[in-house]
Protein backbone atom coordinates (compact mmCIF):
# COMPACT_ATOMS: atom_id res chain seq x y z
CA UNK A 1 0.00 0.00 0.00
CA UNK A 2 1.22 3.19 -0.95
CA UNK A 3 1.31 6.46 1.24
CA UNK A 4 -1.63 7.70 -1.29
CA UNK A 5 -3.79 4.69 -0.59
CA UNK A 6 -3.33 4.51 3.20
CA UNK A 7 -6.34 5.53 5.26
CA UNK A 8 -6.21 9.11 6.66
CA UNK A 9 -5.42 8.95 10.40
CA UNK A 10 -8.51 11.36 11.33
CA UNK A 11 -11.05 9.04 9.23
CA UNK A 12 -13.04 6.43 10.25
CA UNK A 13 -12.45 3.97 7.94
CA UNK A 14 -9.40 2.58 10.86
CA UNK A 15 -11.27 2.66 13.36
CA UNK A 16 -14.18 -0.20 13.04
CA UNK A 17 -17.84 0.21 14.51
CA UNK A 18 -16.70 0.63 18.20
CA UNK A 19 -18.79 3.19 20.37
CA UNK A 20 -17.31 6.78 21.48
CA UNK A 21 -15.43 7.23 24.40
CA UNK A 22 -17.03 9.51 25.98
CA UNK A 23 -21.19 9.31 25.99
CA UNK A 24 -23.67 11.51 27.57
CA UNK A 25 -25.90 10.64 30.59
CA UNK A 26 -29.20 9.17 28.36
CA UNK A 27 -30.57 8.97 31.66
CA UNK A 28 -30.94 12.57 32.88
CA UNK A 29 -34.09 13.56 32.61
CA UNK A 30 -34.36 16.74 29.67
CA UNK A 31 -35.89 19.26 32.35
CA UNK A 32 -33.10 19.42 34.26
CA UNK A 33 -30.70 22.07 33.10
CA UNK A 34 -27.39 22.10 35.16
CA UNK A 35 -26.05 25.37 36.66
CA UNK A 36 -22.69 26.52 35.42
CA UNK A 37 -22.74 30.23 35.76
CA UNK A 38 -21.28 31.96 39.18
CA UNK A 39 -24.64 34.12 38.95
CA UNK A 40 -26.83 31.42 39.31
CA UNK A 41 -24.93 30.65 42.50
CA UNK A 42 -25.12 33.98 43.83
CA UNK A 43 -28.49 34.39 42.88
CA UNK A 44 -29.26 31.19 44.86
CA UNK A 45 -27.65 32.35 47.67
CA UNK A 46 -29.66 35.22 48.16
CA UNK A 47 -33.01 33.58 48.17
CA UNK A 48 -34.96 30.55 49.78
CA UNK A 49 -32.80 28.18 51.77
CA UNK A 50 -33.10 24.99 53.90
CA UNK A 51 -31.06 23.05 56.02
CA UNK A 52 -31.34 19.56 56.17
CA UNK A 53 -29.40 16.71 57.91
CA UNK A 54 -27.51 15.52 54.74
CA UNK A 55 -27.11 19.29 52.74
CA UNK A 56 -28.44 22.40 52.77
CA UNK A 57 -31.00 23.58 49.86
CA UNK A 58 -31.40 26.69 48.40
CA UNK A 59 -34.40 27.96 45.84
CA UNK A 60 -34.85 30.92 43.62
CA UNK A 61 -37.67 31.49 41.54
CA UNK A 62 -35.86 32.87 38.43
CA UNK A 63 -38.78 34.58 36.61
CA UNK A 64 -37.66 34.09 33.20
CA UNK A 65 -40.53 32.17 30.27
CA UNK A 66 -37.91 28.71 30.76
CA UNK A 67 -39.73 25.64 32.08
CA UNK A 68 -36.40 23.87 32.73
CA UNK A 69 -35.65 23.32 36.38
CA UNK A 70 -32.21 24.50 37.63
CA UNK A 71 -30.27 22.62 39.72
CA UNK A 72 -26.46 22.98 40.75
CA UNK A 73 -24.11 21.03 43.46
CA UNK A 74 -21.40 22.52 45.32
CA UNK A 75 -19.17 21.36 48.36
CA UNK A 76 -16.64 23.24 50.23
CA UNK A 77 -13.05 21.75 51.06
CA UNK A 78 -14.31 21.45 54.13
CA UNK A 79 -16.68 18.25 53.38
CA UNK A 80 -12.82 16.77 52.66
CA UNK A 81 -10.01 16.08 50.08
CA UNK A 82 -11.24 16.02 46.12
CA UNK A 83 -11.71 12.64 46.57
CA UNK A 84 -14.88 12.82 49.61
CA UNK A 85 -15.96 15.81 47.45
CA UNK A 86 -16.78 14.19 44.58
CA UNK A 87 -18.60 11.45 46.27
CA UNK A 88 -20.87 13.85 47.77
CA UNK A 89 -21.45 15.82 44.28
CA UNK A 90 -21.89 12.66 42.72
CA UNK A 91 -24.68 11.75 45.89
CA UNK A 92 -26.19 14.63 45.25
CA UNK A 93 -26.43 15.16 41.83
CA UNK A 94 -28.29 11.34 41.97
CA UNK A 95 -30.58 12.32 45.01
CA UNK A 96 -31.66 15.54 42.38
CA UNK A 97 -31.88 13.66 39.05
CA UNK A 98 -34.74 11.12 41.26
CA UNK A 99 -36.83 13.66 42.84
CA UNK A 100 -36.54 17.15 41.23
CA UNK A 101 -38.45 15.98 37.50
CA UNK A 102 -41.46 15.30 40.12
CA UNK A 103 -41.15 17.55 42.87
CA UNK A 104 -39.32 20.28 41.86
CA UNK A 105 -40.81 23.50 40.53
CA UNK A 106 -40.54 24.66 37.02
CA UNK A 107 -39.17 28.24 36.49
CA UNK A 108 -36.82 27.14 39.60
CA UNK A 109 -32.97 27.22 40.08
CA UNK A 110 -31.89 24.98 43.25
CA UNK A 111 -28.46 24.40 44.45
CA UNK A 112 -27.24 21.94 46.70
CA UNK A 113 -24.65 22.58 49.18
CA UNK A 114 -23.02 19.49 50.76
CA UNK A 115 -21.83 19.11 54.09
CA UNK A 116 -19.07 18.24 55.71
CA UNK A 117 -19.04 14.49 57.69
CA UNK A 118 -23.15 14.60 56.30
CA UNK A 119 -23.70 13.73 52.57
CA UNK A 120 -20.99 10.99 51.86
CA UNK A 121 -22.25 9.42 54.79
CA UNK A 122 -25.79 9.77 55.66
CA UNK A 123 -28.15 6.71 54.61
CA UNK A 124 -28.72 7.35 50.45
CA UNK A 125 -33.11 7.12 51.71
CA UNK A 126 -32.30 9.47 53.87
CA UNK A 127 -30.92 11.67 51.44
CA UNK A 128 -33.80 11.84 49.57
CA UNK A 129 -35.99 12.02 52.04
CA UNK A 130 -34.27 15.19 53.12
CA UNK A 131 -34.28 16.95 49.44
CA UNK A 132 -38.35 16.10 49.66
CA UNK A 133 -38.55 17.55 53.09
CA UNK A 134 -36.44 20.51 51.92
CA UNK A 135 -38.63 21.09 48.71
CA UNK A 136 -41.79 20.73 50.68
CA UNK A 137 -40.49 23.76 53.16
CA UNK A 138 -39.07 26.30 50.22
CA UNK A 139 -42.34 26.44 48.31
CA UNK A 140 -44.38 26.95 51.42
CA UNK A 141 -45.58 23.37 52.44
CA UNK A 142 -45.73 22.10 56.01
CA UNK A 143 -43.13 19.63 57.31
Amino acid sequence: MTPSEAPDPGSDADRGDHAPAVLSCPDVPPDLRVLRKRAAFLAAARARRQGTGGFLLQARRRGDDDPAIGVGFTCSKKVGNAVARNRAKRRLREIARLILPDQGQPGWDYVLIGKAGATAERDFTDLQNDLRYALRKVHGGGA
